[in-house]
């Protein structure tokens, strides 16, 4: 858990992030992967995040895992579908600065679980980042309320399965093409 780090004391940061949510985001969700073959990289995902590398952005993985709390997967299954997916970006020149995981069951009442930002917070105090220089990117709206809770820029990545809720991204895309373009026209205008 995080030992409390002032949001100004972690906005003196240099560094900037991009944190990505892994199933629905980067690869396809097949509801609980559990096996290195269910990996496919969604449309546009190798080209956007080399790019935000070229950019100096360090690329954080925040999910939620839950389906280890429900006893779906394993921590081993899920480390074996990260690995895939590290595998298959190691190709490309493309390297995750960190993953963090909620193993937990949403009934578990945990802190780490996404809508928390305290995932986002504990990679920003470990990894030297500026959150306000940073976005998070995700096809759940616990993703964006997690992102604005922890003082980031927000992208939600549509899916078919989204549904109204009360928070609003700074911006909504339709590929990672679109991720791509904003960021870095926010880059300029920094």
């Amino acid at each position: 858990m995080l030992s409390f780090t002032s949001q100004s004391k972690i906005n003196s940061f240099s560094a900037k992030a991009v944190f990505l949510d892994r199933d629905g985001t980067i690869i396809r969700d097949v509801d609980y992967p559990k096996d290195p073959k269910q990996v496919e990289l969604l449309p546009g995902t190798i080209g956007a995040l080399r790019s935000l590398m070229d950019f100096d952005y360090k690329l954080v993985v925040i999910s939620n895992q839950s389906g280890i709390g429900r006893g779906i997967i394993t921590v081993e299954e899920m480390n074996q579908v990260n690995a895939k997916l590290i595998s298959i970006l190691d190709k490309h020149e493309i390297y995750f600065d960190s993953i963090y995981y909620c193993p937990h069951a949403p009934a578990e009442q945990c802190n780490c679980r996404k809508p928390s930002p305290e995932m986002i917070l504990n990679a920003a105090e470990e990894l030297n980042i500026n959150l306000a220089l940073s976005f998070m990117v995700g096809d759940k709206f616990s993703d964006i309320e997690s992102g604005k809770r922890a003082g980031c820029g927000t992208i939600l990545l549509k899916n078919e399965g989204l549904f109204e809720w009360d928070i609003t991204p700074d911006f909504v895309a339709s590929n990672w093409a679109e991720v791509l373009t904003f960021i870095l026209r926010n880059e300029t205008q920094s």
